[in-house]
């Protein structure tokens, strides 16, 4: 059976991991130690950023795959134009021979 709302008020909040006020102070005491507090906003700021990169990818690639379940063409980004290559051929894909031994020794 599951809990009731009534049974998790009562309970009180859970802190995720189990922690509590002890261990939550030693850990951010380890992490004061560890970074110093001259250089906690920086990395506070570069997680930041971090996740808000990933945030953005995350909605780009949900919007991407939407675009290919609804059959709809894929948007182009218009500042970034595509570059055409040439096809390949049969000379392209042949390796270059080997120097001998002896040539090579010259070099």
């Amino acid at each position: 059976m599951g809990v009731t709302i009534a049974e998790r008020a009562t309970k009180g909040a859970e802190m995720p991991f189990n922690l509590r006020g002890p261990e939550l102070l030693v850990l951010v005491l380890i992490i004061l130690l560890l970074f110093g507090a001259k250089r906690l906003p920086d990395v506070a700021r570069g997680l930041g950023r971090s996740l808000r990169i990933f945030k953005a990818e995350t909605k780009d690639l949900q919007g991407a795959d939407a675009a290919e379940d609804s059959d709809a063409p894929a948007a182009v980004d218009a500042a970034a134009p595509q570059a055409s290559l040439p096809p390949a051929t049969a000379a392209d894909a042949t390796p270059a021979p080997a120097k001998p031994q002896a040539e090579r020794a010259e070099s």
